[in-house]
């Protein structure tokens, strides 16, 4: 696990490897920063892996579990993958809420990927998990301006190839240094959750619209459609469970992380899952770590934790 923590005015630097903490996560220093990275190389699979299944040529998904044939007509691609639960606070005198929040990876587990660290000369001072092969990054964060985003793929409407198909890796850190994205025909669809010292909002690109959903205070879910999506199977299932245990109560964020333990009990091809196994769904991707993060007028602390194996939690 490693760990970054800044408060007021203060920037994340990279530092050493560390050890897993045990220790509770508390309110961050209003004079220090400090990102603690390590290097994660991610191995082939065993033999025994099953290959990735992929959507036949002339089909693409349309809704979960379901796909249509092209004909001619704009139908969504779905991506399952990441989830992020979001507790957005009270506004609270003179001060922007505390925004609280659990971010869940998913990714193919051959695509190389770097902890919680300074990876962007370019950008001092941002910290984030860095994706090798494009660069980019799935989460970041400025621990100056108290800003985090974190980048979750979405349905979309474009016959467009990856290969030709502009990164959408450069979103996060872009947003947290103050430049929001608009919308690209050349970039696969997007929700970008982006936190600030205002609070929260989600933007939304599907190919041809690019849409704002502020998050409300309270807490919500987001994964590869719309905020709080009923029709998400692991929203609906979840959800209830996070609202009955908000950031607030003093065990956070331990009382989130053994509640997705609990989700783990699932097996992680249940499309109800949040530690998930996509590719019996048309994917690759598999669930490989989860962030905790809490931003607010005091600052930002983020921790990174990988899973043991891929799709599990033990």
């Amino acid at each position: 696990m490693s760990r970054a923590r800044a408060g007021s005015g203060a920037r994340g630097r990279a530092g050493a490897r560390t050890p897993a903490r045990r220790e509770r996560s508390r309110g961050a220093s209003a004079h220090a920063a400090r990102a603690l990275t390590r290097r994660r190389s991610v191995s082939a699979p065993s033999p025994s892996t099953p290959p990735p299944t992929t959507d036949a040529p002339s089909q693409v998904r349309s809704h979960e579990g379901a796909s249509t044939p092209r004909g001619g007509v704009d139908v969504p691609r779905l991506r399952r993958v990441c989830t992020v639960v979001i507790e957005v606070g009270a506004l609270q005198e003179g001060q922007g809420p505390v925004v609280r929040l659990l971010a869940v990876r998913d990714e193919d587990p051959l695509r190389e990927w770097d902890a919680l660290g300074e990876w962007w000369p370019d950008r001092p001072g941002v910290i984030g998990i860095r994706d090798r092969r494009a660069g980019g990054a799935w989460l970041a964060v400025d621990p100056a301006s108290h800003r985090l985003a974190v980048l979750l793929n979405r349905a979309d409407v474009l016959d467009l190839p990856d290969d030709q198909a502009v990164s959408r890796g450069t979103l996060a850190p872009a947003s947290v240094t103050g430049t929001s994205p608009s919308g690209s025909e050349r970039m696969h669809g997007f929700n970008l959750l982006e936190v600030s010292p205002d609070g929260a909002r989600v933007l939304s690109w599907d190919g041809t619209e690019l849409r704002e959903t502020p998050v409300p205070p309270g807490v919500h879910m987001i994964a590869h459609s719309d905020l709080d999506d009923p029709d998400t199977a692991r929203i609906a299932r979840w959800l209830p469970e996070f609202r009955a245990h908000p950031t607030r109560d003093e065990e956070w964020p331990e009382s989130w992380i053994r509640l997705l333990a609990t989700t783990a009990e699932l097996d992680p091809t249940d499309d109800r899952a949040i530690i998930r196994d996509n590719r019996p769904h048309g994917y690759p991707t598999q669930s490989l770590l989860y962030c905790i993060a809490s931003v607010g007028p005091d600052g930002v602390e983020v921790r990174d934790h990988a899973l043991p194996a891929p799709a599990h939690w033990a």
